[in-house]
């Protein structure tokens, strides 16, 4: 099940309603992201500076798309019972949610890399925009390196 949406969501509720379409369980893994208080500029030559907002973009029906698909390459690469992507968009706050990844197995390994595998790809592959604000300055948001690597990492290991 995969929302993009400007209101916040409550992790419990998330939780209970993927525990209970996943039936026998053995393992759930949720991950939450969090609007950074600190935008690191010091690989620009600068000092941190404190984050004011983060206001994300996106292009309806492209994304949802995209979204579909990374969740279904981990369904299947792993045996799923149930899955959750929930990424806000909008303007986002200071330590405001903007992620939910959970994922549901009979087996705690297929939980825990699928749901950095959703991770991993939502980060890199899925089409957000991010531009950030702080208190000296704007700017839109970069892709890193290290993000590429993950992703090298799932190509390395298909299925």
């Amino acid at each position: 099940m995969i929302s993009i949406q400007n209101e916040d969501f409550d992790i419990a509720q998330e939780y209970a309603a993927l525990r209970l379409r996943a039936g026998d369980a053995g393992a759930i893994v949720v991950f939450t992201g969090l609007v950074r208080e600190l935008y690191d500029l010091a690989g620009h030559g600068q000092q941190p500076d404190n984050v004011d907002s983060l206001f994300l973009e996106h292009y309806p029906g492209m994304t949802e798309k995209c979204l579909q698909d990374i969740n279904a390459q981990a369904e299947k690469r792993w045996p799923l019972l149930a899955t959750r992507i929930i990424h806000r968009v909008g303007e986002l706050k200071s330590k405001d949610q903007i992620v939910f990844v959970a994922t549901a197995s009979a087996h705690r390994h297929a939980a825990f890399e699928s749901a950095q595998f959703i991770m991993d790809y939502l980060k890199s592959n899925a089409p957000f925009w991010k531009k950030q604000k702080t208190s000296n300055s704007s700017a839109w948001v970069e892709s890193r390196e290290i993000d590429q690597v993950a992703l090298d990492r799932w190509k390395d290991q298909q299925a």
